[in-house]
């Protein structure tokens, strides 16, 4: 095992070695580099004790910081879990440093049968808003990434719903498997997390939009929408989300990688606050113009944040696309700017050693086009030979509290990175730089 020096010195090594690469880059094409918004230093690594696969959702509930990682429900794939769990700390240092023993298990909605509505697949919390009316901090939302398959949600020819089981796409555990099609739905809590209802989907694509075989190989989703970041501005929750579907109907003979490129990457819907505990329908998709594309339509993604084809750019249904994925946004209290975190793939899978940051300094994202007004992602780490996922910001525990209500969604001038590290196997969620913003 490393001391901690010998990692401090690596990951020195790793951040020297992209400030290097970036001055060479910018000099050799004649232009000063940009101004930077932020230093990227490295400090000892720190372990989450418990399984992450997503976004860090968490919350203050009055002076209880509350953290809700791991996975519920049924998975035809990788198996049935009840892994969806919360911790609590008076600190978010003591929070994160909560043993297995410390998590509890809240209360579900149940995996409702095929055919029947309610709660289908798995889910993972990915955000958590807190209902700014409710004086007790105890009403919760939820935002889940959901994950089915034709097995946990047929095709209902009546209704549209659901998938059918042809042509279908290589999922992550060979051949024989079946890849999962992602979206998004809205859970509600009313005492803190403790139990929850669910409320219904935000985004999905439908059948029509999925991609299949021949043309779909990278190993990882038929289509669908995931991974999601939520924020509110003014009157709406806004979701940053990652798009998989097909911009228009699928069909084998008429597919181009070009048409799926252009509709696929970061994108961003959104739903009235007043909508929240009815979001099936009432969310919408931007389209290029405004919030006008319905919460089942394909809309356009932020140009900003997509990946040029000339520079290895493409659909993520090809194992050798670029793409960038897994967003979280946060509100910087310093900078007075919109933060984003993004995971960037480059093989089948989700393979990438790399996190990226973008900036946004337009408070309210319902103004014309602030929502896509993101600025080109500046590489933030690299770890050759690692695959990273999931990254986040968490604020320094010694400026957080249930007051200020810092967390991954606001944050000051210094915070801790987080992210999944999938080397060796492993799966750890580590911390192993703090950043710090520079106005």
């Amino acid at each position: 095992m490393l001391s901690n020096r010998l990692r401090v010195f690596f990951a020195a090594t790793i951040t020297l070695s992209v400030a290097l690469v970036l001055s060479a880059a910018f000099k050799n094409i004649g232009h000063p580099a940009p101004k930077k918004h932020f230093i990227l230093r490295p400090n000892p690594a720190a372990t989450f004790n418990s399984f992450v696969d997503c976004n860090m959702s968490e919350v203050w509930v009055a002076d209880t910081f509350r953290i809700f990682p791991g996975k519920y429900g049924e998975d035809p794939l990788w198996g049935d879990s009840n892994n969806l769990m919360y911790a609590d700390g008076a600190t978010i240092d003591a929070a994160f440093a909560s043993k297995p023993s410390d998590f509890t298990v809240p209360k579900m909605p149940p995996n409702v049968k095929p055919g029947t509505p309610g709660l289908h697949g798995a889910v993972w919390f990915e955000s958590v808003y807190q209902d700014r009316d409710d004086r007790s901090g105890k009403k919760l939302y939820a935002l889940y990434h959901n994950e089915n398959y034709p097995a946990t949600l047929p095709y209902d020819a009546k209704t549209g719903k659901g998938y059918i089981d042809a042509n279908w796409p290589q999922g992550l555990k060979g051949p024989a498997s079946a890849a999962a099609v992602c979206r998004i739905g809205i859970m509600r809590s009313d005492d803190g997390g403790k139990s929850w209802t669910n409320k219904g989907i935000f985004t999905e694509d439908e059948q029509p939009r999925l991609i299949l075989k021949p043309h779909n190989t990278a190993i990882n989703f038929a289509g669908g929408t995931g991974d999601p970041s939520a924020v509110a501005s003014g009157k709406y929750l806004y979701l940053f989300y990652g798009e998989y579907g097909y911009p228009g109907t699928y069909t084998d003979s008429t597919y181009k990688p070009k048409t799926e490129w252009r509709g696929q990457c970061i994108s961003v819907a959104r739903i009235a606050l007043t909508d929240l505990d009815r979001p099936q329908g009432n969310g919408h998709r931007w389209d290029g113009k405004g919030f006008n594309a319905a919460y089942n339509r394909a809309g356009k993604p932020v140009a900003s944040l997509q990946i040029p084809l000339e520079h290895g750019g493409g659909p993520t249904s090809s194992p050798t696309s670029k793409y960038y994925w897994g967003p979280s946004v946060s509100w910087n209290v310093y900078l007075n700017s919109w933060v984003m975190l993004m995971a960037k793939a480059e093989g089948p899978s989700w393979v990438g050693s790399s996190i990226y940051v973008s900036f946004n300094k337009h408070a309210d994202l319902g103004i014309g086009n602030n929502s896509q007004d993101w600025s080109k992602p500046e590489l933030l780490v690299s770890k050759p030979g690692h695959t990273l996922w999931y990254p986040s910001l968490q604020p320094e525990s010694s400026v957080a509290n249930g007051k200020n209500k810092y967390s991954s969604v606001r944050l000051g001038q210094n915070a801790r990175l987080f992210y999944k590290d999938n080397y060796a196997e492993k799966g750890d969620y580590v911390s192993e730089y703090t950043l710090e913003f520079i106005k």
